[in-house]
């Protein structure tokens, strides 16, 4: 074997040390500078937990004139009570959408000054199916969209239809296309809540059941919550702030960009967002780093740069040579005015926001037909509309900053996802970044292998996320006797999804009463998830507990008397108890909801068997069959009652 000359083997080592000091070294100043930020922020006292929030209405008194301009920004007209002032959708004409995968019809209309949707399936000229919801809250501005959400005992959804505002048409929302129409039950859960209004009071121990409910989008959540400061001012203690900052409220203009970014990036970045260990979604607050609360992941691609998420303007605008030349000094406030809506703020005010920096009179070279067509208009050539890779029937100004592109590659190549608000994110972050992409965008196999590589470079950290996140891994990849391995291990106390996610591994493998003590876990942390209600009901049904598991059934259905599953499981357990019509009444309630609920109509022939009533029982197979043909349980079951 050739030797290694000396000189190299000490040069090599030499080279390494480098690299790691200058990587240390660069580590050691960016955890400085987080430091530094977070000191500066700590300057604003409404920062500490003991400040609370008063609402939008306590501002009004002594900023009357922002007041007034803010409740026509598109933040302040983020969610409302659902009437036709606040939606600006078409309601006029009865417009109807159709959703040729599920082959249902859903129309919009007003009856009595309030706003429906119907969910209706028509077969030949007669409508088999009909269901209307009346609209509680409408979500979005409408300068691109308004959503539409039903509240049912403070259980908040998305309802079926969305208005684009920009086509001006009704079509379904965005993810409910290509056969992801969830129709009602699609939860509102307090990410989305917390990025489209201001923070509501949510029931402890539930996802999307609310207390109550703002309207829209408020000052404090860029000013921090605001008790102190209306304290102060009503005991006459004031503060020129042309001379000084009052430290009694966050003024973003007096923050550093990083902590102004933080805060246009927590709801103007929604992406795929981790949250650190502990923390919540109503955790953070103005003059924070974003990144000591949640780390937001979004999709990298190559070649096509076009290929953006709607609320992604942060992440766009970072991207500029302007942006990364302006030494912090360009911030999203440079352009926007947050108190006034865009929609009557000239064009011509951001031509001067550019040509403040851009000075030169022959800075253009773009040809002079080319800018008397666009009226010399920078934004239209540098910052042009465009589609968005999340949002249908929408076109938003792309805020990557640049020079117009000569040729544009069509194609674009998915390479990883990428945290936008933190430079060095752990590995026990990036792995539950990769496992909650896989659920929640893309279920790709090598999404679970990412997540997999990440989780084995954890060196320390959080026990207990450590923990979860092994078993989430797990779980999502189906390996249920590896999670059950892991769970015997001991562990500190966890959440209500983990002990749900042990209990669902324990059913799968036929350990029932494991899995009962799981579910009941899950179910006592969070009393208001009402899938895992569900869970421990059906357990506790398949261990003949039937007085437990009934009473299980209509705290559900009490909490939301449209929970489907419940009222087919409640109609089953009834006949056992012989009580055939409570059971039919179940059954067909059901159906009503949920016209292609398969089990309710497979229990409802099994009612009729019970009865002795097979010719009903054969027409109702032999519709069940037509309307899906590849019901190998209802043909089977045909072919038995006529033999």
């Amino acid at each position: 074997m050739k030797r290694i000359p000396s000189i190299l083997r000490v040069l090599v080592p030499l080279g390494l040390l480098v690299v790691l000091l200058a990587t240390c070294g660069k580590e050691a100043e960016e955890e400085e500078n987080l430091v530094q930020l977070r000191e500066e922020g700590r300057q604003f006292r409404n920062l500490h937990d003991s400040v609370s929030y008063v609402g939008i209405e306590s501002c009004q008194g002594c900023h009357a004139d922002i007041y007034d301009t803010f409740l026509q920004t598109g933040m302040g007209r983020s969610m409302g009570h659902a009437d036709l002032f606040r939606s600006k959708a078409d309601f006029s004409t009865h417009s109807t959408v159709f959703d040729p995968v599920t082959q249902l019809g859903y129309q919009a209309f007003t009856a009595d000054s309030q706003l429906f949707i119907r969910e209706f399936r028509l077969e030949g000229s007669d409508t088999i199916h009909n269901r209307l919801e009346k609209i509680s809250l409408v979500v979005g501005s409408g300068q691109h969209t308004n959503s539409h959400l039903l509240n049912i005992n403070g259980y908040v959804y998305q309802l079926p239809m969305t208005f684009y505002t920009q086509e001006g048409k009704w079509d379904l929302p965005p993810g409910f296309e290509k056969g992801g129409n969830s129709r009602f039950s699609r939860t509102i859960e307090t990410e989305c809540m917390t990025c489209h209004n201001a923070y509501p009071k949510q029931v402890p121990g539930s996802e999307n059941k609310y207390v109550s409910i703002p309207q829209g989008i408020d000052c404090e959540r860029c000013h921090g919550p605001g008790s102190l400061h209306v304290q102060e001012k009503l005991a006459g203690k004031t503060v020129d702030t042309g001379k000084e900052a009052d430290y009694s409220i966050v003024n973003p203009r007096r923050l550093s960009m990083p902590l102004q970014m933080s805060i246009c990036q927590r709801c103007h970045t929604q992406g795929n967002a981790v949250l650190k260990p502990g923390k919540t979604f109503f955790d953070f607050r103005p003059g924070m780093l974003l990144s000591d609360v949640m780390s937001v992941f979004l999709p990298r691609y190559e070649g096509d740069q076009q290929h953006f998420t709607m609320a992604s303007h942060p992440d766009r605008m970072m991207q500029s040579a302007c942006f990364k030349k302006s030494a912090g000094e360009l911030t999203c406030i440079s352009c926007h005015n947050p108190h006034k809506s865009i929609e009557v703020t000239p064009a011509a005010h951001f031509n001067q926001k550019c040509q403040s920096c851009h000075q030169s009179p022959d800075i253009c070279t773009a040809p002079l037909a080319r800018r008397q067509a666009v009226q010399d208009n920078c934004v239209s050539c540098h910052m042009p509309k465009s589609g968005t890779s999340d949002i249908p029937h929408v076109t938003i100004t792309d805020h990557w900053i640049r020079k117009p592109e000569k040729e544009r590659t069509k194609n674009n190549t998915f390479v990883g996802i990428a945290s936008i608000n933190e430079k060095r994110p752990d590995a026990l972050t990036k792995a539950r970044a990769w496992l909650q992409y896989y659920e929640r965008f893309e279920a790709k196999a090598v999404y679970l292998d990412s997540a997999a590589y990440y989780l084995k470079q954890v060196r320390g950290g959080d026990e207990k996320t450590l923990f979860e996140t092994a078993i989430h891994l797990r779980f999502l990849k189906l390996d249920y006797p590896g999670l059950l391995q892991l769970a015997t291990k001991p562990a500190t106390d966890y959440s209500a999804w983990t002990a749900y996610r042990i209990g669902e591994a324990q059913w799968q493998t036929g350990l029932r009463r494991e899995a009962l003590v799981s579910f009941s876990k899950a179910s006592d942390k969070m009393p208001y998830q009402l899938d895992f209600q569900m869970k421990y009901a059906n357990t506790l049904h398949e261990l003949n507990r039937r007085e437990e598991a009934a009473e299980r059934y209509a705290f559900i259905l009490k909490e939301n008397p449209k929970y489907v599953t419940a009222m087919v499981n409640l109609g089953f357990l009834k006949l056992e108890a012989g009580d055939d019509k409570a059971a039919e009444s179940w059954y067909r309630k059901a159906i009503s909801l949920d016209p292609d609920n398969q089990t309710a109509w497979m229990n409802l022939v099994g009612l009729h068997l019970y009865r002795q009533e097979n010719k009903k029982a054969e027409m109702l197979l032999e519709t069940l069959i037509k309307r899906y043909p590849d019901q190998l349980q209802a043909r089977q079951l045909l072919q038995r009652i006529r033999s």
